[in-house]
């Protein structure tokens, strides 16, 4: 497995691949990870598979985030494919440099790989300042790893649609969303000062987060004792920390780097709501923000605002509220949850989760296709020797 972040970093990212290895593993595969080097900081903890780490560059934030972080972890990824130890399947996860290099080394080796197409790079690029030449080679680093793949492990169906768009001819499985039930669950304490309303993930451009701020300044000046809470790092913070500062919230809405999974579930425990947002109109209307998982699987409801299929999602199975992008729907839904707000509701809430987006289940779909890739066996119509 080729991945630039992994255990313990705290990311989505890192929580579904290391449940899939650990799938891998409980079912006799013998697993080995091409990681990074987590920042100092970040202790490591023992791990059931063979786990390599890289030395790579990092943004501030200390996240690899970034061309040239990229290209730290992609180019020596190639050499270390081709001349490290031999496998049966290799799997890689984005950026699509990392497929990229993933589908060079892996044809001189003569070995499938597959490609975990969480959400769609170029479409994320697409969506930000990035120059259109930038998105245009983004565009076909992705479509080159996804043609070239054995098979690609897709989120959702609006992942899945994406794929056959770029790469026609792909053999793309739908293994869905998962959370870590272990460490997001209701059972376990809050953190010491929690807040009402928490967000917690990455906030970058296509998330629109910053339209998050401006509704909790509306319902903010209308009731004086509710705090917040913004838990991670991403593009949009900087921006979004000024914007509290212009309207006088300071004192009320915490800003707090990336903690740990198991500190963020304390987090979301603590909290009466959790938000979570997505810009739409830019090409990225399929994602699905996965804080909306945890937070549900802790048993606390989401305030959504963003567009379709998540917010019928929300409504339709009494996850929260979900509403338009706009600062005052997202306001009036902010206000809705609050005042219906019940600890009772947090043991349905969690069974939700349970039934339905369980990193485990998720896991065990794309481990089993994984082995009959690895096997040998006919998939979709191809077959690998």
């Amino acid at each position: 497995m080729a991945t630039r972040i992994y255990r313990p970093e705290a990311a989505a990212a890192s929580l579904r691949l290391g449940a899939l290895v650990d799938e891998l593993v409980m079912r006799g595969g013998e697993v080995r990870v091409l990681t990074t080097r987590p920042p100092k900081a970040v202790a490591i903890e023992p791990e059931r598979a063979e786990v390599h780490r890289w030395p790579v560059l990092r943004d501030r934030s200390g996240y690899v985030r970034g061309y040239l972080p990229y290209l730290s972890f992609d180019v020596p990824l190639f050499f270390r494919v081709l001349f490290g130890a031999g496998a049966d399947v290799y799997v890689c996860e984005p950026p699509p440099t990392t497929g990229f290099m993933m589908r060079l080394a892996a044809a001189l080796r003569r070995r499938p790989y597959l490609y975990y197409a969480a959400d769609i790079w170029s479409d994320a690029s697409a969506a930000t300042s990035a120059p259109a030449f930038v998105v245009r080679i983004v565009r076909w680093l992705e479509s080159t790893a996804l043609r070239g793949a054995a098979g690609v492990l897709a989120v959702n169906k609006g992942v899945q649609n994406r794929v056959a768009a770029l790469a026609p001819e792909s053999r793309t499985h739908i293994v869905g969303h998962g959370v870590d039930l272990e460490q997001f669950s209701v059972d376990g304490g809050t953190v010491h000062e929690p807040a009402d309303i928490v967000y917690v993930g990455s906030a970058s451009e296509w998330h629109g987060a910053e339209l998050a701020v401006s509704a909790l300044a509306e319902v903010m000046r209308e009731d004086a004792s509710l705090t917040a809470a913004f838990i991670g790092q991403g593009a949009s913070w900087q921006g979004m920390q000024e914007s509290v500062r212009r309207h006088g919230l300071m004192d009320r809405i915490r800003f707090i780097d990336t903690v740990p999974p198991r500190d963020a579930a304390r987090w979301l425990r603590g909290a009466r709501v959790s938000i979570a947002t997505l810009a739409p109109g830019q090409g990225y209307d399929f994602a699905v923000p996965t804080k909306l998982y945890a937070s549900v699987a802790v048993g606390t409801p989401v305030v959504y605002s963003g567009p379709e299929p998540v917010r019928s999602m929300i409504e339709d199975n009494g996850l929260g509220v979900g509403t338009r992008y706009e600062v005052d729907a997202f306001a009036a839904g902010l206000r809705r949850a609050l005042a219906a707000h019940s600890p009772d509701g947090a043991q349905r809430l969690a069974a939700w989760a349970e039934d339905n987006v369980s990193a485990r289940a998720v896991a065990a779909r794309s481990a089993a296709i994984i082995f009959d890739v690895a096997a040998g066996v006919q998939v979709q119509g191809r077959r690998h020797r």
